[in-house]
Formats: C-alpha cells, structure tokens, sequence
C-alpha cells in the first residue's frame, strides 16, 4: 500500500487529474469567450474586448452608464400571458358595444370583420391584450406612426379596453391571400427557427405552438403589412418590443426570409 497522500502534488494520479481540468477549462475559455463568439456575425462588428465582455455577461465599460444603452427604452406596458380559454372572462357587452362604437373611426383601415387591408393590420379576432398594447404604444410614442396617435390621443384607458374587447369578439378572417409555401427553409425557420443564428421560432410566440403575452396572431395578415413591420424591427425604426425580442430576431433574418415568413403567415387563416 503507498504512503503518498491522495491530495499531494507528489501523487502523480493528483497531479494529473489537476492538470486536466485545469487544461479543459482554459480551453473552454478560449473557445467559448474568444474563438466562438468572434466568428459569430453578431459580434464581430463590436471588438474582442466587448465580445469577452457579452460572452460573461459583463458590460465592456464600468464607468458610463450610457455606453452599453443604445436606442430607446422599451416600451412601458407588459402584457401578462393570457389565461387558459376556460378560465379567461368573455368582454362584458358594455364594454363590446362601447368599443364598437368606438371603432367606427378604424374601419377606414383596418376593415369591418373579413376585409383584408394592404399596410394596415386585420384586427378582427385579434387577442385583446394585443390590441391594446399597441393602442397603448401608439399614445405613449413607443410605436411611432403618422395615423394613429392623432386617432387615440385622446382615448383613455376604459377606452382601449373598449376597442380592444371589441375586436377580440370578432370571427376571425380567412386568408385572402392564396397559394402556399413550399419553401421547406421557411417552414424550418417558423417552427424551429435558427439557434445558430440567433433566430427564435415564430411559432414559439405566435400561437401555433405556444403563445406570449402581447404576441398577435399572424395568420391572414398582409404580407406587406408584416414583412413591411419585420423590416422595421430589423432596422430600429420601430422598437416597441419588451427586449428586443423581434429586434434580435428581425435583424438577423435576410431579406429573403423576411419576405418568405410574411408569405407563410398570409396564406394561413
């Protein structure tokens, strides 16, 4: 039986297993904190030092509070997720029927009930918290647009639960758009999204598979009207979402893709 101690450096199976782990983690270091993160396109345009700072989680300076906040805060209003069908109160017919006289003045470009508009969003058996969180934005200035905020500027809060319970009453539309999607890409994109990329699935969010808080249902909407509203995000024009979460997803889709997601949720009812 040896005498050498087990936790000695003069154990050699000791020494060894230290030396391993203590090689493994400097290259996971280097692969994870440096090598990986600089070949990413997402961060390549930022140096090495803010790579290794966004890879630990650290902000790259400690002594400006504004060098790590780009664009504008985020929008104010948190939409909590909806409650499952059976437990979600059905809008009062008050509120309905205030909301429907109120919405006489959207019919102009949002339609009555299945008629599809071109640049202005169907709103007809949207989710209520959808509708009114972009009523919401729209007074606040969160989401900037030349129409809206003219229209509401002058609803309250009573008001765009009224619009809102209104439309979420609706039969929603079927698809005007036709055709189909046989791009096995952009179905991928939708249902699984790109990892690698960045990329969440839309339908993690929207409402095939699962659904978020504030998150519309997209199908039977204007693909110019959507790929028109990805660009935005895209490029920070509008930046009404909590995180950026369609900003990081947005930005990272081609052109290409853009327009082939928007198609998909066209064709859909």
């Amino acid at each position: 039986m040896s005498d050498d101690r087990v936790f000695s450096f003069s154990n050699r199976w000791f020494t060894s297993s230290v030396g391993g782990v203590i090689a493994i983690a400097v290259v996971s270091i280097l692969i994870g904190f440096i090598w990986l993160p600089s070949k990413h396109p997402d961060f390549t345009q930022r140096g090495l030092w803010a790579t290794i700072c966004s890879a630990a989680g650290a902000p790259s300076s400690w002594y400006s509070q504004n060098e790590n906040i780009a664009g504008p805060a985020p929008s104010n209003v948190i939409v909590l997720p909806p409650a499952p069908p059976l437990s979600r109160p059905s809008p009062d017919a008050v509120s309905v029927g205030r909301g429907a006289t109120l919405a006489q003045n959207c019919s102009m470009c949002h339609g009555v009930e299945s008629l599809i508009q071109v640049t202005a969003p169907v709103l007809a058996g949207q989710y209520a918290d959808v509708v009114y969180k972009q009523l919401r934005d729209y007074q606040s200035g969160q989401r900037m647009n030349s129409i809206m905020p003219p229209i509401i500027r002058n609803l309250n809060d009573r008001d765009l639960h009224d619009l809102a319970n209104y439309y979420s009453t609706l039969p929603r539309p079927p698809a005007v758009e036709k055709g189909t999607v046989d791009d096995a890409s952009i179905r991928k994109l939708v249902n699984e999204g790109s990892p690698m990329r960045n990329i969440a699935p839309c339908a993690a969010c929207h409402g095939e598979r699962d659904r978020k808080g504030s998150a519309p249902w997209l199908g039977g909407q204007s693909s110019v009207y959507m790929a028109a509203q990805l660009r935005a995000f895209a490029n920070g024009d509008r930046h009404n979402d909590v995180n950026e979460q369609m900003r990081n997803v947005a930005r990272n889709m081609t052109p290409e893709e853009i327009d082939g997601v928007a198609k998909y949720y066209a064709v859909r009812p």
